[in-house]
């Protein structure tokens, strides 16, 4: 009886150093082998066969890992106050400087990540930080990738989330959206009232020179009153030829009025 004992026990230890012997490594991961405290390697995916309490096998996963960064209070460079969030990309590139350089890649990544993020925003405007996010972005990633490769880690892109301003700075900018929107307006305006004034002095140009197209414009201008069928008719007076014709006039009178006052004042015979 004692042995059949000394043998299932045996045998409950066997099963247990086994199953602590073999270990499975995913596709997506790479193990650390640590032999009495020491690294002696990494084992790649598939199974991975250990010594039981001499060997430890840390699992490391080699996935992109995406990282928010949270919303951080930040004073650009013109002195304006914004909450600035984003969001960053990494993966791990050595499995072992990232289990032994560093205890949590993640919450380090983090941290640096934030520091890096106030740094690099608060050395531009606020005009820059709206429109020039892919190099604020690019920024970012280079200063995060020079203390990350020591860890193993490579930051593959860091992106701006969001943007917050305050209300007075989203009014004042509302403001001069519109003031910009105005001055585009008035300035096309003014230029389609140029060309206007130049197409309708070639207009009178061609008239001066062609004193039938005078006529034509006012037979089509009776032809378009005629349209809508009105009870008055406008016959609209050749303006050029009445003035020419009331010049003409006015210079006949003077001459006669001249006359007149000559014979006036000639001595009786």
């Amino acid at each position: 009886m004692a042995l059949i004992l000394t043998l299932a026990a045996v045998a409950v230890v066997a099963i247990v150093l086994l199953a602590m012997s073999l270990h499975i490594v995913t596709q997506y991961e790479t193990g650390v082998l640590f032999r009495l405290g020491r690294v002696i390697g990494t084992r790649q995916p598939g199974l991975a066969v250990i010594i039981p309490i001499i060997d430890r096998l840390t699992k490391v996963a080699l996935r992109i890992v995406t990282l928010p960064i949270q919303s951080q209070g930040i004073i650009t460079k013109d002195n304006v106050s914004v909450d600035v969030s984003a969001v960053a990309y990494f993966r791990v590139v050595d499995a072992v400087k990232s289990v032994v350089a560093i205890e949590n890649v993640t919450a380090a990544i983090d941290q640096i990540a934030q520091t890096t993020l106030r740094k690099v925003v608060g050395q531009h405007s606020l005009d820059e930080t709206l429109a020039e996010t892919d190099v604020i972005n690019d920024g970012i990633r280079k200063i995060l990738d020079v203390t990350t490769l020591a860890w193993g880690v490579e930051v593959t892109l860091v992106e701006l989330k969001d943007i917050q301003l305050p209300d007075s700075m989203k009014r004042a900018m509302a403001r001069q959206a519109e003031a910009e929107r105005e001055k585009r307006a008035k300035i096309i305006a003014a230029e389609g009232e140029a060309m206007a004034a130049a197409a309708l002095g070639t207009a009178s140009d061609t008239m001066m020179a062609h004193p039938l197209a005078l006529q034509l414009r006012n037979l089509q201008t009776l032809v378009e009153l005629g349209v809508d069928k009105n009870t008055t008719v406008v016959f609209p007076a050749p303006l050029m030829s009445t003035i020419s014709e009331l010049g003409t006039f006015l210079a006949k009178e003077t001459s006669s009025t001249a006359a007149l006052e000559a014979l006036m004042h000639l001595p009786a015979a």
